[in-house]
C-alpha cells in the first residue's frame, strides 16, 4: 500500500493521475487543490466528481500557501511520497502577474518542503517545465544543458524550484526526481491551451487567430504518457536512496502551429 500526496489533484494533470493511481489496489490518495478562478472551477468539480466517491480517495480544499493548513494536513496522514503539480501555470499570465507566480511556485513550494521535513517524508517527484530551457536553440533539449536565463517569471519560478528542492536534498537526504514537462494535451486540457481553444473555435465555425505563417514549433505530449512517466519516476523515488534528477519527460518531435491545426481540422472533419 502506498499513500501518495498528490497537490493539485483537481487539476488536469492532477486529476488524471490520481483516476490512474486509484486503479491499483491498496494505493491512497490525499489531494490538495485550491479550485483558484484562473479557469472556470466548475472543469475542475468535474474533473474530480468521480474521484470523491472512491473511499481511497481523500480531497483537501486548500491553498498551498497556507502554511497552517499544509502543515495539519501532513499531520492528519501517513504520507509516502509527495507529488507536487500544484502552480500558477502559464508564460503569458505570469508576465502580467509575476508576484502571484513568486508567492504560488515559490513560497507555495516551500510550504510543502517544510512540511516534508517536519514529517521525516523523503519522497518526492514535482512537475518543473520545458520552460526552463527559455531560447536555447540547441536541440533536442538536454537536462545537463545550462539554464540560467530564463525569459518568463513562470520559467524562472519552475528554476528556483529545481535548486530549492535540491538544497533539502543535500540538507535532508530527500529523494528529488524533477520532471520538465512539455506541452502537455488530452482530455480535461486547461481551457487556455491551444489544442483546446483551437478546437472549440473550429467546432464553432470561428476563425483561428494565428500570428505569423504558423512555422513556430513546439513538443506536444499526451496525456496518458505524462501519468505514466509521473508513475514510473515515483515508483524509481520510492525503491532508491539519496537521488536527485532532473528528467525530460516528453519527446523531441517539435510540431509546428500549421500542422497542429491541419491535424485537429482533420480530426474533427472542420471546414474552418
Amino acid at each position: 500500500m502506498i499513500n501518495y500526496l498528490v497537490t493539485g489533484g483537481a487539476g488536469f494533470i492532477g486529476s488524471s493521475l490520481c483516476d490512474e493511481l486509484l486503479k491499483s489496489e491498496g494505493n491512497h490518495i490525499i489531494a490538495i487543490d485550491n479550485f483558484c478562478d484562473f479557469y472556470d472551477v466548475r472543469i475542475k468539480e468535474n474533473n474530480i466528481k468521480e474521484l470523491i466517491k472512491n473511499p481511497n480517495f481523500k480531497l483537501y480544499r486548500n491553498d498551498i500557501r497556507d502554511k497552517k493548513a499544509i502543515t495539519k494536513i501532513f499531520a492528519e496522514n501517513n504520507i509516502d511520497i509527495v507529488i507536487h503539480l500544484a502552480a500558477m501555470a502559464g508564460v503569458r499570465s505570469s508576465i502580467e502577474n509575476p508576484i502571484l507566480y513568486q508567492d504560488v511556485n515559490c513560497m507555495g513550494t516551500q510550504n510543502i518542503l517544510e512540511a516534508m521535513k517536519e514529517f521525516n517524508i523523503n519522497n518526492l517527484v514535482m512537475a518543473s517545465s520545458s520552460s526552463v530551457y527559455g531560447n536555447c536553440r540547441k536541440t533536442p533539449f538536454k537536462e545537463d544543458m545550462i539554464v540560467d536565463y530564463p525569459i518568463s517569471p513562470y520559467a524562472a519560478t519552475k528554476k528556483a524550484n529545481e535548486i530549492m528542492t535540491h538544497v533539502y536534498h543535500k540538507l535532508y537526504n530527500m529523494n528529488v526526481i524533477m520532471l520538465r514537462l512539455f506541452t502537455v494535451y488530452g482530455p480535461r486540457q486547461r481551457p487556455d491551451l491551444a489544442i483546446n481553444k483551437f478546437t472549440k473555435l473550429m467546432l464553432a465555425d470561428e476563425e483561428i487567430p494565428m500570428y505569423g505563417k504558423g512555422t513556430t514549433s513546439r513538443d506536444y505530449t499526451y496525456i496518458s504518457d505524462i501519468v505514466d512517466g509521473i508513475i514510473k519516476a515515483s515508483n524509481y523515488c520510492i525503491k532508491n536512496n539519496n537521488i536527485y534528477e532532473i528528467l525530460n519527460l516528453g519527446n523531441s518531435f517539435p510540431v509546428t502551429l500549421r500542422k497542429m491545426i491541419d491535424i485537429i481540422r482533420t480530426s474533427f472533419k472542420c471546414k474552418t
